[in-house]
């Protein structure tokens, strides 16, 4: 549906009288209904923003003032107002806009935030710069919400801004879930402070008695003011979180009623210092399947907008993903050994543990947004004796790098991390990608790394990885999406650590591969046979430590290799291989397939592993070619 108003520029917004912009609301979440229906996106967090949005880019000078969005997933009906409504079809698409805010993409988004609880620090950054440069008429805000507060570093730019006494309005958009429903004493504490009315009632009471106070005896404003502050910081201030570190708050308010947003936006824009505002939002607002499954409808694939069913569904029937294997399992094994405990950081139901929360409340731990603290809490279960399956996105991992050496590894701890969206992710693009898990991990003593070819292999490293004693760290990655279908139901085998198999032989040309992408080998081997091209593939399994045994025997035997990983190629797997080649004087032709030394681009799984040649297709034509070279060779001697 096309919006009749016509707005594509926030400086347009701004020439509505105030009394359309509830109806230009309505309009503005149908639009995003009807877009995402057609497209997918993340959807019911945007639903609940958009009184929000109009709000902000209003009041306020967009882009001259700045504006962060944290977490960068609800920024959509931002991109609407901001020159992007005509490109918004190819949103999260191969060569469309991003799903999250770019600064490379517009001079409106005025910090990248694909991953969350960023915007406090960076909006102190940019209002301590203007501070230095003397515009002090320039406003920063930033929008927080979908349980980013429950972040450390949210926290740290809080206690920071407190102390800078810099202009900026922190926007707390308080709807009570992130992906899951928010955990943790802070969300009780927004709770209370949305619930009880206590706070702001006695402020109200207090300004009102010294009001009259003040005009029976003639006071001066200035002094009733000076009063206010005074009473307010003996008996109030210390009760509420924000205000005891010097951060004036306002609130809580109806973040759906845009009238009233405004007009307290445009009174908060005229009071200096650091300053929040407390907005109590509906995620999924508007479109009821999204409000009474909020979860569920945090981000979907096309669907249809009347009955709210679900058209497109990247699972094939009767073929279980990656995180199914992984929640059906992980609860196999807890009922067999009481030591297993899960924690998630706020990814429950994308980790496929609601079913072992359901049964075992009191051995899941869902942390909230909080990477680090999440190992270190690993480290302390690990420590007492149980076996923590640490379950984190490999994007996230990245945040708790520091806990992952220092906590887990220097000490030498059982914890197993369980790294979901490996590799490429797809739509969600470069922020979300975990391209870098690999190379960060190899260089780190202590830890064991293996990725699965297929599920059943996924299966049995679960198993290995909860039954070896006193191993240390025990990474396991997978990608996001579906596996092969291999009997998942078979019973469990332990596997040798750092051994790798044989799965095909071959003449002249092997390919070393590494987790799911070996299917693309697989394939293409299958293909290349046809054509009396004989390649031998081995699945090296494990990352870290190598198996030094195949690779003597690959080496010794064949006269190309080929690496192939999902992830990068800089420190990666196939730089393992190549430092192992080096060590031991072997001299092969060595091509290594991955993720060049770049951010990989948004798009489906395929499309990328298309785009950087580690396909069944880009596989087959590089051996071919290969292949080639090696007979003319061969063929001059």
């Amino acid at each position: 549906m096309a919006l009749s108003y016509n707005i594509d520029t926030p400086q347009e917004l701004r020439t509505l009288p105030i009394s359309s912009l509830a109806d230009f609301c309505e309009e503005l979440r149908f639009s995003l209904i009807d877009n995402i229906s057609l497209n997918g996106g993340h959807f019911s967090s945007n639903l609940g923003v958009v009184e929000l949005t109009v709000a902000l880019h209003y009041v306020f000078n967009t882009p001259e003032d700045k504006l962060v969005w944290d977490v960068g997933h609800q920024a959509y009906p931002h991109k609407l107002l901001t020159g992007r409504k005509s490109l918004f079809h190819t949103n999260r698409r191969q060569g469309g806009i991003s799903g999250f805010p770019c600064m490379e993409e517009s001079e409106f988004d005025a910090f990248g935030t694909g991953h969350s609880s960023t915007s406090i620090s960076a909006i102190l950054g940019m209002a301590c710069a203007a501070r230095y440069r003397n515009e002090l008429n320039r406003q920063h805000i930033a929008v927080i919400g979908d349980g980013a507060l429950t972040a450390g570093l949210a926290f740290e730019g809080l206690n920071n801004a407190g102390f800078e006494k810099a202009n900026m309005l922190i926007v707390l958009n308080d709807n009570n879930m992130s992906i899951d429903p928010n955990t943790g004493a802070l969300q009780s504490y927004l709770t209370e402070l949305t619930a009880g009315k206590q706070y702001n009632a006695l402020k109200s009471r207090i300004k009102r008695l010294l009001l009259l106070i003040g005009q029976d005896n003639n006071w001066p404003l200035a002094k009733i003011r000076q009063l206010e502050k005074i009473i307010k910081a003996g008996i109030l201030d210390y009760s509420n979180f924000f205000e005891a570190l010097d951060i004036r708050y306002f609130g809580p308010v109806d973040g759906h009623d845009i009238q009233k947003l405004i007009s307290i936006l445009e009174k908060l824009k005229d009071i200096p210092g650091p300053k929040i505002l407390h907005c109590v939002t509906v995620k999924g607002k508007g479109y009821l399947p999204a409000v009474t499954d909020k979860a569920n409808w945090h981000a979907t694939g096309k669907f249809n907008r009347q009955s709210g069913v679900r058209l497109q569904d990247e699972k094939q029937h009767g073929i279980k993903t990656f995180q199914e294997v992984f929640g059906d399992t992980l609860l196999k094994l807890a009922r067999k050994n009481k030591r297993i405990i899960a924690i998630t950081p706020a990814m429950l139901s994308g980790s496929a543990l609601t079913t072992m929360k359901k049964e075992m409340p009191d051995r899941v731990f869902d942390v909230g947004i909080t990477e680090q603290h999440a190992v270190t809490f690993s480290a302390g279960l690990a420590a007492d004796g149980l076996i923590p399956f640490c379950t984190i996105y490999s994007t996230f991992l990245q945040r708790a790098y520091d806990q992952v050496i220092h906590d887990a590894a220097l000490q030498k701890l059982n914890i197993v991390f369980c790294i979901d969206r490996a590799g490429v992710v797809g739509p969600d693009g470069p922020t979300h990608h975990g391209a870098f898990d690999i190379s960060f991990l190899r260089c780190v003593p202590n830890i064991i790394g293996a990725s699965p070819i297929d599920l059943e292999d996924f299966k049995n490293l679960l198993y290995t990885a909860q039954d070896k004693k006193e191993h240390g760290p025990f990474a396991i990655r997978y990608p996001k999406g579906i596996g092969i279908a291999q009997d998942t139901n078979s019973a469990f085998m332990k596997l040798e650590i750092g051994k790798g198999r044989k799965i095909r032989d071959g003449e002249h040309i092997a390919i070393l591969s590494l987790g799911p992408v070996g299917q693309y080998a697989i394939e293409a081997c299958k293909e290349l046979a046809l054509e009396q091209i004989e390649v031998a593939h081995y699945d090296l399994r494990f990352f870290k430590p190598l198996d030094e045994k195949i690779l003597h025997q690959v080496f010794q035997k064949f006269s190309v290799v080929v690496t192939i990983e999902d992830g990068s190629i800089t420190g990666g797997v196939g730089s393992g291989v190549m430092e192992f080649m080096v060590e031991h004087g072997y001299s092969p032709v060595l091509k290594r397939l991955g993720l060049p030394d770049t951010f990989a681009s948004q798009g489906t799984q395929q499309q990328i592993h298309e785009q950087y040649g580690y396909d069944k297709k880009s596989i087959i034509g590089l051996i071919k070619k290969l292949h080639h070279n090696f007979s003319i060779i061969n063929s001059k001697k």
